[in-house]
C-alpha cells in the first residue's frame, strides 16, 4: 500500500500553499532568439536616459541638499504633521527647492537650498520663525547645514565609488571566469547604472547620498545575478562540450529562471512598504533599488550573455566558434 501525501482538497489536488508552487520548475524559453529585439530595446532606453539628462541641462537629476548645499531641518508637531501646510508655507516664504518628507506620524524632515531675500546664514532662523508662527506647537528638533564645498566633494566621492566598484567587478569576473565574461558584466553594469540614473532624471526623485548607496547596492545585486548566471553557464559548457553555445545559454537560463523569479520577487516585496509611500524618508533609496533590481535581472540575460555569445568561449583549451546572432543561429 502506498502512502498518499495529505494535501488540501484530497490527494488528487495540488496544494496552493505555499505560492512558490506557481513558479514553474522547468521552462523552455528561447532567450537567445529574443536577444536582437532586447538589444534594440536597451539602445532605446539608454538614448532616452541620455536625452533626459541632456534636456535638464545644469540639473540633470534632482540633486538634494547633500549635493547642492543648503539646510536640513527636522520638526515635530503635537498631532499629525500637516505636510501640505508646511509645503505651502515654505512656498510663500520664497524657499527654493524645498523637500518635505514625513517622519512617523508627528514629524517631518525639511530640506532647502536657499530662501529668496535671505542670506545663507539668516535663512534657517527665518524659516524656523515663520513655520512656528504659522503652525502652532511646531518644534524644530534639529538643524544642519551642508556647504557647497562639502557637496562637491560628495559628488566626486560618489562617482569615484561607482568607478572603483566597476573596476573591481571586471577584475573579479576576469579571474573567476574568462575575459569576455568580465566585459559582458561591465557592459551590463554600465547599462544598469545609465538606466537607473535616467530613471531618476525622468521621475525627478531626489538624489541624495542614500541614492548613491542604492546605486552601489544595485551594482552588488546585479553582479550577483551575473555571477550566478555565468556559473551555471560554465557548468553546462563543461557538461555539453559539443552543443552550440546558443543552446547552452538557453538551457542555463531556463534552469535558473525559477531561482531568479523567487529572489527578485522577495527583494521587491521587502522594498514594497516604502515604494508605495512617496512621503517616506527612504523612498529615494527603495525606488532606486527596486528599479535597479528589475534592470539588473534583465541585463544579466540580455546584455551580459549576448556579449559572450558573440565573442565565443573557451572549451578544453580550444576556442569555440562564435555564433552570429541572426536567422542562421540555432536556439531552442
Amino acid at each position: 500500500m502506498t502512502n498518499t501525501p495529505l494535501v488540501a482538497g484530497g490527494p488528487s489536488k495540488r496544494s496552493l500553499w505555499p505560492f512558490i508552487h506557481f513558479v514553474p520548475r522547468q521552462t523552455h524559453f528561447n532567450f537567445v532568439g529574443l536577444a536582437p529585439y532586447a538589444a534594440v530595446l536597451s539602445v532605446l532606453l539608454v538614448v532616452a536616459s541620455a536625452a533626459s539628462l541632456a534636456l535638464h541641462g545644469a540639473k540633470p537629476v534632482n540633486f538634494g541638499v547633500d549635493f547642492i548645499g543648503g539646510t536640513k531641518m527636522e520638526v515635530s508637531t503635537p498631532g499629525p504633521t500637516p505636510l501640505a501646510a508646511i509645503r505651502a508655507d515654505l512656498a510663500s516664504m520664497g524657499v527654493d527647492d524645498a523637500q518635505v518628507q514625513g517622519i512617523g506620524a508627528a514629524g517631518a524632515a525639511i530640506q532647502f537650498s536657499a530662501v529668496t531675500g535671505q542670506s545663507p546664514d539668516a535663512a534657517p532662523a527665518f524659516v524656523q520663525g515663520k513655520l512656528q508662527s504659522a503652525i502652532p506647537g511646531l518644534k524644530v528638533t534639529g538643524v544642519s547645514e551642508v556647504g557647497a564645498k562639502v557637496s562637491g566633494e560628495l559628488i566626486w566621492g560618489g562617482i569615484g565609488a561607482l568607478g572603483v566598484a566597476l573596476l573591481l567587478t571586471l577584475i573579479y569576473i576576469w579571474f573567476r571566469f574568462q575575459l569576455q565574461f568580465g566585459f559582458g558584466a561591465i557592459l551590463a553594469l554600465a547599462h544598469d547604472i545609465i538606466l537607473t540614473i535616467g530613471f531618476l532624471s525622468i521621475t525627478r526623485i531626489e538624489v541624495s547620498m542614500t541614492s548613491i548607496a542604492a546605486l552601489l547596492t544595485v551594482i552588488g545585486y546585479s553582479m550577483n545575478e551575473k555571477v550566478i548566471s555565468f556559473d551555471r553557464l560554465r557548468e553546462n559548457l563543461r557538461k555539453y562540450k559539443t552543443t552550440p553555445l546558443a543552446e547552452v545559454i538557453n538551457l542555463s537560463e531556463n534552469e535558473r529562471l525559477s531561482r531568479t523569479i523567487i529572489t527578485g520577487t522577495t527583494a521587491l516585496l521587502a522594498l514594497s512598504g516604502s515604494i508605495f509611500n512617496p512621503a517616506s524618508a527612504l523612498f529615494s533609496l527603495t525606488a532606486t533599488m527596486a528599479f535597479g533590481i528589475l534592470v539588473g535581472t534583465y541585463s544579466s540575460i540580455y546584455v551580459a550573455l549576448p556579449v559572450i555569445l558573440v565573442w565565443g568561449v573557451k572549451r578544453d583549451d580550444e576556442e569555440a566558434q562564435a555564433i552570429k546572432l541572426g536567422p542562421g543561429s540555432r536556439a531552442r
